[in-house]
């Protein structure tokens, strides 16, 4: 008799086991959906409220680091400056933590452009923790320094900058050609020049030439080398002119695909799966690998 119940058992234990673990997983999607949805969006009220305190703790820890670098400010309030930088840092932390957990595709968004950033909003801190001592007193100013990068989170919430990174990869080819046409006559203009001058001060080589050609067409005009004969003279004066008419071509290029970017605004949903932001407003499935996102729909 024993034995007769033992596999009906056996089989309703498993079933269970089964349910229950299909339970939890269901609450850890759950779970990660809710978390996608407020850190990732800012179409909802608790992703703007995520937005505005994380630009706030953001602008706080750059002020601390800058605050810091002045000298009399940091003998006065250096050990509470370092104080809440170990709090920010913590902060940062914790989330980056949470981006981690609420993608599927962890090793995809760690290695992203904005996992990366993240991921310098915390490592210095961490770093001058081993890096003691006298001598390696420049090595930790150089990796404080880093946290200033922690700025450069901001763009995640700016909508303009994907209609930019967009006009910007649309032209690349276009700007491309542009800069080495330039840089070609930059070469011609440098090497012209070392031949009317031939100054063993100034126009000493073709290498210095073309520093001062690039110096020149770009319209910075430093003056540490000028010519001195009138045929050098004249072609000095080309080469300015010739920077200021170059100067409207990559303008018009770039101003006039991002005018065609910007007939239509990406959304501000962000793949679960591959963490590509910029997803169209009525898209439901991401553009790029085809996962449902957050306002699609999710599956049985």
């Amino acid at each position: 008799m024993t034995i007769l119940c033992a596999p009906g058992n056996f089989a309703a234990s498993d079933r269970g086991i089964i349910l229950e673990s299909e339970e939890r997983n269901g609450r850890l999607q759950g779970v990660r959906h809710w978390l996608h949805e407020i850190i990732f969006e800012s179409d909802t009220t608790a992703g703007k409220v995520f937005d505005i305190v994380l630009l706030i703790v953001i602008a706080l820890s750059v002020i601390a680091v800058v605050l810091e670098s002045v000298g009399q400010i940091e003998a006065r309030i250096g050990p509470q400056l370092r104080a809440a930088e170990w709090v920010f840092t913590i902060l940062f932390t914790i989330e980056y933590v949470l981006r981690l957990i609420s993608v599927a595709r962890r090793w995809h968004y760690a290695t992203s452009f904005y996992g990366i950033i993240d991921l310098l909003a915390v490592i210095p801190t961490y770093l001058s923790l081993v890096f003691t001592g006298a001598q390696s007193l420049i090595v930790i100013r150089a990796l404080r320094l880093l946290r200033i990068f922690r700025v450069l989170k901001i763009v995640r919430y700016l909508d303009e900058i994907t209609s930019l990174m967009l006009a910007i990869r649309a032209t690349r080819v276009k700007i491309t050609v542009f800069l080495l046409t330039v840089l070609t006559l930059a070469l011609i203009m440098g090497t012209v020049m070392y031949v009317i001058e031939g100054d063993e001060d100034s126009f000493s080589s073709i290498p210095r030439g073309l520093y001062w050609a690039v110096v020149t067409i770009t319209t910075v005009g430093y003056g540490d080398i000028a010519p001195q004969t009138v045929l050098g003279q004249a072609v000095a004066s080309f080469a300015m002119v010739l920077g200021y008419s170059l100067i409207i071509i990559p303008t018009g290029v770039f101003a006039g695909e991002l005018m065609k970017k910007t007939h239509k605004q990406p959304g501000t949903q962000t793949c679960p799966s591959c963490s590509l932001a910029g997803q169209d407003a009525d898209a439901a499935f991401c553009k790029h690998c085809g996962a449902p996102l957050n306002n699609g729909p999710q599956g049985p």
